[in-house]
């Protein structure tokens, strides 16, 4: 009877954990997808990006609404002195990764765009190593030099390369470096309050959005002003399905996170970084069937390279883990810069306990 309860366990388990990981790779495979082909009729990626920011804020708020009913407890709310100070730097670097990678979706295609925010890892080292969250080892030398390769390889004589496309996306890899790093810094501080990733969320997108403002009005508010498609619409059922277009992108933008954060919630990170790294592949794979991305053999083994790259740093922040006996979180960041932002703390309090379990409860609904 204990056998078979035990058999019956692990396959719950297994079939739980798969069905996290489809869910994720719909909302993270598919808002990419979704992205690319909104900005073939919507040319205003960063006008895309507020809106996609105000939807993710105001279902963060909601949540946390849902959660203080339910609980009884309050929400944390930082001060205008700490929110200003500590969260930022955070939020425009976060502002700007989002932005540039939405506007490169004008001018590349849906697989460089992947293979360009997968060397994202290699910024996120070396910043983790300037402001000390890394320390220097000839294995962390070896990520580099994979990923740099790859993303060399990748490109080479790539027939479909824009450079104003690939300047974008890999200078949003780079300021992606400095985000996923600040953003680290930003959930080790207990006293903020913010471990919780609806909380973090919450908190960001006012200052993002007000970070990007000033780009979009420089590069996009005057076009956007005299667009048929928005402000001097004289097709009001056009104007509803571009505004229902924009919405349904900021309702998968929030999925992504959420599906992330029940991922983690009921697995580890580890499964988060192994199905990061597959997702990617599967990513690659559905551009050139569905999209007709033209990639060479050489553009395949520098992707194999770059993965290989990420996967080697995976293990060693598994072999690090393991080390220390999982008593402390991870000093580094994970394989997919995008998965970051929802990684809970690896030690919760009970009333944190409690909300993760009202936010499984709810994603399985």
């Amino acid at each position: 009877m204990g056998r078979w309860a035990l058999d019956v366990a692990f396959v719950w388990k297994a079939v739980l954990t798969l069905g996290l990981v489809l869910l994720y790779y719909c909302f993270s495979i598919g808002i990419t997808f979704y992205n690319k082909w909104l900005t073939k009729s919507f040319h205003f990626p960063l006008f895309m990006t507020m809106l996609h920011l105000a939807v993710i804020f105001l279902f963060s708020a909601l949540s946390r609404t849902l959660v203080q009913c339910s609980s009884h407890r309050a929400r944390v709310v930082l001060s205008w002195t700490d929110y200003l100070k500590r969260v930022a730097p955070t939020a425009l670097a976060t502002a700007l990764d989002v932005g540039l990678s939405n506007w490169s979706f004008l001018y590349i295609t849906v697989s460089l765009y992947t293979m360009t925010k997968s060397s994202a890892v290699l910024f996120i080292l070396i910043f983790s190593l300037i402001f000390k969250l890394e320390e220097l080892r000839a294995a962390l030398v070896l990520v580099v030099l994979l990923i740099a390769g790859g993303l060399f390889m990748f490109t080479y004589k790539s027939t479909q390369f824009n450079m104003k496309g690939f300047s974008l996306v890999l200078g949003a890899s780079f300021i992606g470096g400095i985000r996923w790093t600040l953003t680290q810094m930003l959930l080790q501080k207990a006293e903020l309050g913010l471990q919780n990733p609806i909380d973090t969320m919450f908190h960001l997108q006012p200052l993002m959005f007000l970070g990007l403002f000033p780009l979009f009005a420089v590069f996009e508010g005057l076009h956007l002003s005299t667009s048929e498609k928005i402000f001097r619409f004289q097709d009001t059922g056009l104007l509803l399905w571009v505004l229902g277009s924009l919405f349904l992108g900021g309702i998968l933008a929030f999925g992504l996170g959420f599906s992330e954060f029940l991922l983690v919630s009921r697995t580890s990170s580890l499964t988060l970084s192994i199905a990061g790294i597959f997702k990617e592949v599967c990513t690659l794979l559905l551009a050139a069937h569905l999209l007709g991305d033209q990639i060479s053999l050489l553009n395949w083994l520098g992707f194999a390279l770059c993965l290989s790259g990420i996967s080697l740093h995976v293990a060693l922040k598994t072999l690090h883990s393991r080390g220390e006996g999982g008593s402390r979180p991870l000093k580094g960041l994970s394989s997919s810069p995008d998965l970051e932002l929802l990684l809970r703390s690896s030690q919760p309090e009970d009333e944190d306990n409690e909300e993760e379990d009202y936010f499984v409860a709810q994603g399985q609904q």
